[in-house]
């Protein structure tokens, strides 16, 4: 694995070679509550955000995007009323098997991150198929947490390597964070560049903690359904406009103190 640059030219997180594009990962925050604004059922909410993923997915090549990751369901969302759930699950079998075609054709590659042992076969084999499908493709690539919790993520990471180090595979010294990060669900893909949450909520929810460790944070004060291409240049330009350190100092500041 080799250190590259970030685009705007500072030492970033290790990337693999031939990484190149942005990657973003994106909290889709506010369905219920943008239904709710407006009266309308919950799961009027859930639909237009896949509309709005849709338009997501259609922007990011051409704004740059590499890599989007998209928060769909969460390990935590199960403790949602049951109807809620089974709207959720009905959008994604319609999501995927409505959109597939398109994606495949756009030469989107689908991977999909998070626990699968206790879902529902049908859903398993879903996910499978949207993977196994367009597991050639190259222009970007949608990677959806599903089921997914970041706490749970690195749990399973450590246990993958505690049994290795049980069956004596790997010397425990040996374990450092590229270790560990080979073993994540997102293994092979590069730490987000910045992460964008919609609805005015400022918090990471379990989501790409280990990766965000040095991405920006971009909060838009809108919620999910409304999010549309303007809104993605402007989390980009947000992105742009920082300057991105990774624990050393700006470079013009560097020079100040090299000189006095």
């Amino acid at each position: 694995m080799s250190e590259q640059r970030t685009i705007d030219g500072a030492a970033g997180a290790k990337r693999p070679a031939g990484g190149g594009g942005l990657h973003v990962g994106i909290i889709m925050d506010g369905n219920g509550r943008w239904a709710a604004a407006r009266g309308l059922p919950r799961f009027e909410g859930h639909r237009r955000g896949v509309e709005a993923l849709r338009r997501a997915v259609r922007a990011a090549s051409d704004l740059g995007v590499r890599y989007l990751t998209v928060y769909s369901f969460s390990s935590e969302n199960w403790a949602r009323p049951p109807q809620e759930i089974a709207d959720l699950m009905g959008l994604l079998k319609l999501f995927i098997r409505g959109d597939l075609h398109t994606l495949d054709e756009a030469g989107v590659r689908v991977r999909v991150i998070g626990e699968r042992a206790h879902l529902k076969p049908e859903i398993v084999a879903l996910l499978e198929e949207a993977e196994n499908r367009t597991r050639g493709n190259s222009k970007l690539d949608l990677i959806v947490a599903f089921n997914y919790g970041a706490r749970q993520e690195i749990v399973e990471a450590a246990r993958a390597l505690a049994r290795e180090a049980a069956a004596g595979r790997l010397d425990p010294g040996a374990i450092d964070e590229e270790a560990l990060a080979s073993r994540l669900w997102t293994a092979g893909t590069p730490d987000p560049d910045f992460i964008i949450r919609t609805s005015g909520e400022m918090r990471l929810s379990n989501f790409l903690m280990w990766q965000a460790a040095y991405s920006e944070l971009v909060f838009l004060p809108i919620y999910w359904p409304d999010f549309d291409r303007a809104a993605f240049e402007e989390a980009i330009a947000s992105f742009r406009a920082r300057e991105r350190r990774f624990g050393g100092v700006a470079p013009a500041l560097a020079q100040v103190k090299s000189a006095s």
